[in-house]
């Protein structure tokens, strides 16, 4: 065994060397097999999580422009939306006929919206409907908090009061300084994506990080961004989970390349070994389906994330229903069990 895996089997905290070593070198078969003996010493029932929430795209107006997204559009396209509260109940309820209990509120930075507009929205989810919610990706939190002229702690205290309960680490795809310029220059730096859910998490509201992979980035910016998020996490304790996400391909303006399916579980592999504070390692089976998924749980992950109700984001290979993931992780020779977004 590679001496690197042997120091993380042991309990040992690996090094941004010794990371980088890893994806350069190791063997994807070794590292998954080692990240599968940290998986089961840190859960040893055999259990795999998943959770039930529907996604609510309340805007796609953007002002962002991803160079990656084709979902978002200018705010004078004839296909720009901002729902209504009247359309959200509506989702919200038949969420709930299907056995929702939760909202996932994820839109654009459309500066137009009032305040007063995403108060309603949390109220009504959370004291009509009785719901949980997670919502707003940091930079739509920074740029709310801009538009409306409040600092951010004031603003995340007004939206936790109105209900909100976690906050996800979206946006953040490769938090280096020179992956976030060819993603997107208009979006947060990797640094000011560090304060904000700090400050997040400082304000109570825990949340999920991320990786999204596939494109021109480097061995050396994969492990980068996975310091910035095991340093966040030694500080906050605020990451709940941590999920990797490979890109799909949307619009000409940004160039992604295929991942096979033994770099996907080696890169979840380290997700595993190198972040050691964050406990639940969540395989994209809505990206890369139900086979890589399948394997994923033998390669470190202990969660499947969710059920997708709706998404129109991204072309999802996932599961619609709950009896069709408990039979998934089942089948995948694991024993199922429900959690809240925030892993009760």
């Amino acid at each position: 065994m590679n001496p690197i895996l042997d120091k993380a089997i042991s309990g040992e905290r690996l090094s941004v060397e010794e990371a980088l070593s890893l994806l350069l070198h190791a063997e994807w078969t070794e590292m998954v097999q080692a990240a599968n003996v940290v998986r089961a010493q840190k859960f040893p029932g055999n259990k795999v999580g998943y959770t039930v929430y529907r996604i609510v795209n309340y805007t796609n107006v953007c002002s962002v422009r991803c160079s990656f997204c084709s979902f978002c559009r200018y705010e004078d396209s004839k296909d720009a939306f901002v729902l209504p509260l009247s359309t959200i109940r509506e989702k919200a309820l038949d969420a709930k006929a299907k056995g929702a209990d939760q909202i996932f509120l994820q839109g654009g930075v459309n500066l137009r919206i009032p305040l007063s507009y995403y108060i309603d929205v949390l109220q009504m989810l959370t004291e009509e409907l009785h719901l949980t919610v997670r919502g707003f990706s940091p930079v739509e939190l920074v740029r709310i908090a801009e538009a409306q002229n409040l600092p951010l702690d004031k603003l995340l205290a007004i939206f936790k009061g109105a209900g909100l309960s976690s906050v996800p680490g979206a946006g953040a795809e490769i938090l280096t300084d020179r992956m976030r310029t060819l993603l997107s220059p208009h979006k947060l730096s990797a640094k000011a994506w560090r304060e904000t859910m700090a400050e997040c998490h400082r304000q109570g509201l825990p949340g999920s990080a991320n990786i999204v992979f596939g494109s021109v980035e480097t061995p050396h910016d994969i492990v980068e961004h996975l310091e910035l998020v095991r340093d966040l996490q030694d500080e906050t304790h605020g990451f709940k989970s941590f999920v990797a996400w490979t890109f799909q391909p949307q619009t000409t303006e940004f160039p992604i390349r295929h991942v096979t399916s033994m770099e996907y579980l080696k890169v979840l592999a380290l997700c595993r070994l190198y972040l050691d504070n964050i406990d639940h390692i969540e395989v994209s089976v809505l990206g890369m389906g139900k086979a890589v998924g399948e394997i994923g749980l033998n390669s470190g992950a202990d969660d499947i994330n969710s059920i997708v109700m709706e998404e129109n984001v991204l072309v999802s290979q996932g599961l619609s229903t709950i009896p069709e993931a408990e039979t998934f992780i089942r089948n995948a020779g694991f024993i199922p069990y429900r959690r809240t977004l925030n892993f009760n």
